[in-house]
């Protein structure tokens, strides 16, 4: 994907014409044509014209007759053909999974034995769900259903609805329970977080010396929205986007000091610090001394070592 630095992420209320469920053709809405986000769920059905659908981190194929399954708050884009045919359907946590307490940011942790429904969205990065005519012609059915309800909804549409789009999730999970239950115990999400922790700490190094580093540049390097790295990194890592930051450009510095002449002022501007005398005053707090200090004390075979804190 390109031009991730600011990426939209929409609710229902902008992209649907209710708040729980929402079907519609390529006529309904305009397509979105950049990398995305939403907080809901989307099931997107190939109609007709082959393209690719990007999403995370992967590209994959998304020809005629596949289904594409994503998950609240993945990055995504399917740039459709003009004259190509596809489906929407949007629709709401609370509509799918009434009864799963859980934050849509840690939906992927989720296991399938308590929510198999949740199956072709976790590992969309992974497979390409492609029908055969056979199967395709059957969601095609419940399709047509799903809009003739959704077009005229009284009391029970919601609930037949639901039914509609779970017949449709099952008949997919049918088709590939296999390879589903195999990504599930080779825990293909776990192996997702970790190639996403692997770009992000690459991007660190990489860009250490930009003094406007910030978490909208490497969620967007990371391909996760900022909203979920942050949650992430609480969760995974027990810091702060900034004490993260914070901390590798502490030891970058550290190593600077250690292994080089360059000044403090040189150093201070290689570690992303515009300013040098915020840079002395933080690195005073962190290690007790100032840069030069610090330098002095640790090259000195005769000085007490000064314990780092790493």
């Amino acid at each position: 994907m390109s031009s991730l630095s600011r990426i939209p992420t929409y609710v229902m209320q902008q992209r649907s014409e209710l708040t729980d469920f929402y079907i519609r053709d390529k006529k309904g809405r305009r397509a979105e044509t950049a990398p995305h986000r939403h907080e809901y769920f989307q099931i997107q059905i190939n109609l007709g014209g082959d393209t690719v659908q990007h999403i995370g981190s992967v590209q994959r194929p998304f020809p005629r007759n596949t289904l594409a399954f994503i998950l609240p708050h993945r990055v995504h884009v399917i740039p459709h053909p003009a004259d190509s045919n596809f489906i929407v359907i949007n629709f709401s946590q609370t509509f799918l999974l009434p009864h799963l307490q859980c934050d849509p940011m840690d939906l992927e942790e989720v296991s399938i034995l308590l929510a198999p429904e949740l199956s072709p969205f976790r590992f969309q990065e992974h497979l390409d769900f492609i029908l055969g005519d056979e199967d395709f012609a059957q969601v095609c059915g419940l399709i047509e259903q799903m809009r003739a309800l959704d077009e005229n909804r009284q009391f029970g549409t919601r609930e037949m609805l639901k039914g509609l789009l779970l017949q449709m999730i099952g008949s997919v999970c049918f088709l590939y329970a296999e390879p589903l239950k195999r990504l599930a115990e080779e825990n293909a999400a776990e192996n997702s977080r970790r190639d996403a922790l692997s770009r992000m700490f690459e991007y660190l190094r990489k860009n250490i010396a930009d003094p406007d580093l910030n978490l909208i540049k490497v969620a967007a390097a990371t391909y996760l929205s900022p909203t979920y790295l942050t949650h992430w990194l609480r969760k995974e890592i027990g810091k702060t986007f900034t004490e993260l930051v914070l901390e590798r450009r502490m030891h970058a510095a550290r190593n600077f000091l250690l292994n080089s002449t360059r000044s403090v002022g040189e150093v201070a501007r290689l570690c992303g610090f515009a300013d040098e005398a915020y840079f002395s005053r933080r690195f005073r707090q962190i290690h007790g001394q100032p840069p030069g200090q610090f330098r002095r004390r640790q090259l000195n075979p005769d000085t007490p070592q000064t314990p780092l804190n790493t």
